[in-house]
């Protein structure tokens, strides 16, 4: 009983198991305004059409596909379009990849970011720099402009996780 002489009732609430416990007691004295989820207008949107040949499935597993983390990424002189990448892909060495997405990113904005790699590609030189590998990327024409998002993973994901 209150010292008023009402009866209150307390329902337990869930906590995420991952949220530290400092962060938790946050949460429950302030509510954060409802986040309003980008309304995205597709029917503008022009992709390619899919290819039409198969690839056997034997082809398509040589394919290393892995998560990579973006440790710098910085932009290539005298190169309008390319940015180096120096990532973790889970070996222990550092994977060096250059890719021509400058128009698209800053360098600063990818650090810290995890991404999808093909890793074993034959080294590429470029401007005189080896790139050991690709980033993936999703393309598509909007309004008859190119628009390009790398593919970036959740950041829980380790590098050098393989994708199937």
């Amino acid at each position: 009983m209150r010292r008023d002489g009402e009866s209150k009732i307390l329902f337990p609430t869930m906590k995420p198991l991952d949220m530290p416990k400092k962060d938790a007691a946050k949460s429950e004295a302030a509510p954060t305004a409802p986040v309003k989820e980008e309304v995205i207008d597709f029917s503008k949107v022009e992709i390619e059409p899919l290819f039409k040949d198969f690839v056997d499935f034997d082809t398509f597993s040589k394919s290393d596909f892995r998560a990579v983390k973006v440790k710098t990424c910085e932009a290539v002189k005298k190169s309008k379009k390319l940015l180096k990448f120096v990532l973790d892909d889970g070996t222990g060495e550092d994977r060096v990849i250059l890719s021509g997405i400058h128009e698209y990113y800053e360098p600063e904005e990818l650090v810290g970011k995890t991404c999808v790699a093909i890793t074993n590609l034959p080294p590429r030189p470029m401007m005189g720099i080896d790139s050991c590998g690709m980033l993936i990327s999703a393309v598509h024409h909007e309004e008859g402009a190119e628009k390009l998002h790398l593919l970036m993973l959740d950041p829980h994901i380790p590098a050098g996780a393989k994708m199937y």
